[in-house]
């Protein structure tokens, strides 16, 4: 039960070459910088990448991504990083564009054992019905295009099928956790940091801070220890190592206060 790593890299060191990969988070917030960067350090290329959002420019995903180890992308807030769109329009990278409601449900069917499922959201576009756009060729053209999807009516209304989504490792990050594998996240950390860890067939998580086992209430517990493999401790400055995409700051009005 002790599901404590070494560290980080002995974490990921069975990642292979051509993996599938869940990863938590969104934009930069909850990502598992940690992990991110030791699958970077280690040279593993050609993965099939499942996130809802690709980090920017040389932070998150986007340092693997700069690095060219990323050959498909399924996600669906994409608009942070300039060099994915390059990578995208170049035909470097092939791109699967599923809405974000619809790419949650998909991670969390997958984790559960749910093989598909329909919903309401992209019948009527692209989404249902074929065409998207997920590889472009050397001459700019169409390379690789979505196919059609099943679309059956219930109760008068349209609904597409999709299919849960399972990988072969997930990276995630969680503000506590135990040596068992139950962890907790922090507010909006949470997003998609469940979910990409049910998906995965062997989930790599990063912890700010372990605790003994017994020190969590169960009704705190946000993920099961069952959905997690391998437990990364963070050190205080890994942990607090944290970035925003974007710093927004308001105007002071001028005179007395």
């Amino acid at each position: 039960m002790n599901k404590v790593a070494a560290s980080a890299a002995d974490a990921v060191a069975d990642i292979a070459d051509g993996a599938t990969i869940a990863v938590g988070g969104f934009g930069l917030c909850g990502i598992p910088s940690v992990l991110i960067r030791a699958l970077y350090e280690r040279g593993t290329g050609a993965l099939s990448v499942v996130s809802d959002s690709f980090g920017v420019d040389d932070l998150g995903l986007g340092l693997l991504l700069g690095a060219g180890r990323i050959a498909r992308a399924t996600g669906s807030c994409l608009g942070e990083n300039k060099e994915f769109a390059r990578q995208y329009l170049a035909g470097e990278i092939e791109l699967e564009l599923t809405p974000q409601g619809t790419l949650a449900e998909r991670l969390r069917a997958g984790g559960c054992g749910i093989p598909a499922f329909y919903t309401p959201a992209g019948v009527g576009t692209p989404v249902a019905e074929g065409g998207l756009l997920l590889r472009y060729g050397p001459d700019g053209g169409v390379a690789v295009a979505s196919p059609p999807k099943e679309v059956r009516t219930f109760d008068g209304v349209e609904y597409v099928l999709e299919h849960g989504i399972t990988t072969e490792y997930a990276l995630v990050r969680a503000a506590r956790g135990d040596r068992h594998g139950n962890l907790v996240f922090e507010r909006s950390a949470r997003n998609f940091n469940p979910l990409a860890a049910m998906a995965g067939r062997v989930t790599v998580a990063e912890v700010e801070e372990i605790v003994p086992p017994g020190e969590l209430d169960p009704d705190e517990i946000h993920l099961p220890g069952v959905f997690v493999q391998r437990v990364v401790p963070l050190t205080w400055e890994q942990a607090a190592d944290k970035h925003l995409e974007k710093r927004t700051v308001r105007a002071v009005p001028a005179g007395p206060r």
